[in-house]
């Protein structure tokens, strides 16, 4: 993490909002932070670009069995260096243990699937150029376990780009995806047209009907020729809605 470089602080800033800085980062974060009016606003903002999508989350509660055994690993004795043995005892584990780094680990990752998605699309809209006008993110997620497959980009009177993120989507021999969009109002999708598995895709704003906040936008898997009837057909693999940044 270096606080030097404007990228840097600007991704910094959104993990720190997010709660995903490792300890020692956050603590550094946070010095700089009492001292430094700039980064203030950087964290401030981030705040406002990502509290419309906190309310979007789906609170999961946690399977009871699964806490009683991560329980159960706390109180169990752990080696310490020389080769020593010490008890840890329940509700006094050290931050510096490593189990309980691990623990505290995975609790940040499993606490929200869209927070790992908004850290991913924003490092992409980070490293690109930076553009004018109204911008818009939909993180594309899968139906059913809410993992991000898809990132949609638009700018205003510019482009629309649509990123895989991660592994490319499998796509059957003989069919395709095609993507979709439908604004709040609007009674039927507009199709998008084909696009390619593990690609970028982009396509002007004005082959949108429109552009606004809570816009849908999908991925369908339809015949290798796309939809026959210009509307949807196959079964939805991923989708999700915009928010203005």
């Amino acid at each position: 993490m270096n606080l030097r470089d404007d990228d840097d602080r600007t991704v910094a800033a959104g993990e720190y909002v997010l709660g995903t800085l490792g300890a020692d980062e956050r603590r550094e974060f946070k010095r700089s932070l009492a001292r430094d009016a700039a980064l203030q606003a950087e964290v401030y903002a981030w705040q406002d670009r990502l509290l419309p999508l906190a309310v979007r989350g789906v609170p999961h509660k946690p399977i009871s069995e699964g806490w009683t055994a991560l329980e159960a690993r706390l109180d169990q004795r752990d080696a310490a260096p020389g080769g020593r043995v010490v008890q840890q005892s329940h509700g006094a584990t050290s931050a510096n243990d490593p189990l309980w780094r691990r623990l505290r680990r995975w609790q940040t990752i499993a606490g929200s699937a869209i927070a790992a998605s908004v850290v991913l699309a924003t490092v992409l809209l980070l490293r690109g150029p930076a553009l004018p006008n109204e911008r818009y993110l939909a993180v594309l997620q899968a139906p059913g376990d809410n993992a991000a497959g898809w990132v949609v980009e638009i700018t205003a009177g510019q482009q629309l780009r649509l990123r895989p993120v991660g592994a490319a989507t499998p796509v059957p021999a003989g069919s395709a995806l095609h993507f979709w969009t439908k604004t709040v109002s609007a009674t039927s999708p507009t199709s998008l047209g084909l696009v390619t598995s593990g690609q970028i895709t982009e396509l002007p704003v004005s082959r949108l009907p429109a552009l606004e906040a809570q816009q849908l936008f999908e991925l369908t898997l339809e015949p290798a020729t796309g939809s026959p009837i210009g509307r949807p057909t196959g079964p939805i693999l991923y989708v999700g809605r915009t928010v203005r940044l």
